[in-house]
């Protein structure tokens, strides 16, 4: 499977886990100047803004460390651009899910909540 396949499969996948959890999914791969974000969620305190990565089982690295600082800082910049487009004034949180295709093609998530700011 290509990469952007797989991406997309990730967020398909990661979509349906916040849903499971009560969010509400608002908006997907959220394009500006400054960068993509891949998912915009709300709950009822807080606007979400989540980094999807989807890697194959046996990685040698967890797909969070995917997510250095220069991408955590235009994913802020994006989002402070949403937020103020659409003058959300919820508090707002950057997650990151981790999803992982094993050899069977079922996937898993690690959920991680507050990743940076």
């Amino acid at each position: 499977m290509n990469t952007q396949k797989l991406g997309q499969k990730g967020e398909k996948f990661t979509i349906k886990y916040l849903k499971s959890i009560g969010y509400l999914p608002v908006y997907k791969n959220y394009r500006c100047a400054f960068g993509e974000i891949d998912i915009i969620a709300e709950t009822k305190t807080f606007i979400v803004f989540v980094e999807v990565k989807t890697r194959t089982a046996g990685q040698m690295l967890p797909p969070a460390s995917y997510v250095d600082k220069k991408k955590q800082k235009r994913i802020i910049t994006s989002a402070h651009n949403y937020m103020s487009k659409y003058k959300i004034k919820k508090q707002p949180r950057f997650d990151i899910a981790e999803v992982i295709v094993n050899e069977k093609g079922k996937l898993s998530i690690n959920y991680l909540e507050n990743a940076f700011a």
